[in-house]
């Protein structure tokens, strides 16, 4: 699936035709896998959002802005959670780390409504949020995260049983 993904298939098809195209992760391996074969240099992120029809609108990209809810701001990018894995985190298991990235803002689904999924896109940082999250400009969309590979990753931070950690939702 990477190296179909590297050639460039998606990059020139229009915005409107990504979700019809964009594979589907379907095991949390399979994102884990994803990660460990990046390019050199090309950094990977996590959107919960409708998907890349709606956020890749206008022209070549142009229309790439989230909005902070408290003010309405249109922000200079598309909020999204980093794949990158920190050199902090040492020689811990790398599915445990993708698995934590998907499961702190799965909230996101029930939060901004139907339709509302996590798909992965290659993108650089043009900011960070007010609520420090970057904020990307989507290079190319790479793929969806299915339920499934969601439900895998829910059990493998549920399994580190810790009274004291879950999504980051204000409300929670």
């Amino acid at each position: 699936m990477n190296e179909w993904l590297r050639a460039g298939h998606l990059e020139h098809m229009g915005v409107v035709r990504y979700e019809a195209v964009m594979p589907v992760v379907d095991e949390l391996d399979q994102l884990v896998d994803l990660l460990r074969k990046a390019a050199p240099g090309e950094q990977l992120y996590v959107r919960w959002s409708r998907g890349p029809g709606v956020d890749l609108s206008g022209e070549h990209g142009s229309g790439q802005s989230s909005k902070d809810a408290l003010t309405g701001i249109d922000l200079p990018g598309l909020s999204a959670n980093p794949l990158a894995v920190e050199s902090w985190w040492g020689d811990r298991p790398l599915r445990l780390w993708v698995a934590r990235r998907l499961y702190d803002y799965c909230h996101l689904r029930r939060l901004r409504g139907p339709g509302v999924r996590p798909w992965v896109l290659a993108g650089e940082q043009r900011g960070r949020g007010p609520d420090n999250e970057p904020l990307v400009r989507c290079r190319r969309p790479i793929a969806w995260v299915s339920e499934r590979a969601l439900r895998e990753a829910d059990r493998v931070v549920e399994a580190q049983a810790s009274a004291e950690w879950g999504p980051l939702h204000r409300a929670d």
